[in-house]
């Protein structure tokens, strides 16, 4: 894999066209993709948190509040508190993105893996390399938050802000094909999240 380090925000990308198509699972029932639903469930809280740190940027954007307080603001949020724990991020939503992938990477993916007989291979394999890029997108917002926090002035704010966004896109992005490429899998071979 190249060193997604060294790209710009717009070059960090997640190759959607290349996702490979998870086969069906020709035994799963309606409650096995219930099941494998509950992952979405999980996702949506992730996707809340970040919705707050959207408003607080849309308000800073808007004028109602100074960029000098965003991480104040966004530090007071989950997402925050993760941030700061993986590799001197910002916040702990973050934390708890890196573990939910974790969890994933080390052992929902392998042992769907292993139980489909290597069926879900290429798709894992595409999961777990755009795991890299929403922990790269993390490590970036940490560094642009404390630019901000450093000096905030308006190019940092519009450079944490695009860090934000690109981050916010890539993880909508990314839950989306886990859920849907891996709803039967999850519930037939895990039996639940």
């Amino acid at each position: 894999m190249k060193d997604i380090t060294t790209l710009s925000l717009d070059e960090l990308t997640l190759d959607e066209a290349a996702r490979p198509k998870a086969p069906k699972v020709p035994a799963a029932t309606d409650m096995h993709r219930r099941q494998g639903r509950q992952l979405a469930a999980i996702h949506r809280h992730y996707l809340m948190e970040m919705a707050q740190i959207g408003a607080v940027l849309a308000r800073i954007e808007a004028g109602d509040a100074p960029p000098e307080h965003l991480k104040q603001i966004i530090l007071s949020l989950d997402m925050a508190e993760n941030l700061r724990a993986f590799g001197n991020l910002c916040g702990r939503e973050c934390r708890a993105l890196k573990i939910h992938h974790d969890i994933e990477g080390f052992d929902m993916f392998p042992r769907i893996e292993a139980a489909g007989e290597g069926m879900f291979r290429e798709v894992v394999a595409k999961l777990l390399s755009e795991h890299e890029v929403v922990h790269e997108l993390i490590i970036r917002l940490s560094r642009a938050a404390d630019a901000l926090m450093a000096d905030p002035q308006e190019a940092n704010f519009a450079h944490a802000a695009a860090t934000y966004r690109k981050l916010e896109e890539v993880v909508r992005s990314h839950f989306g094909y886990e859920e849907t490429e891996l709803v039967e899998a999850i519930g037939y071979y895990l039996g639940s999240v």
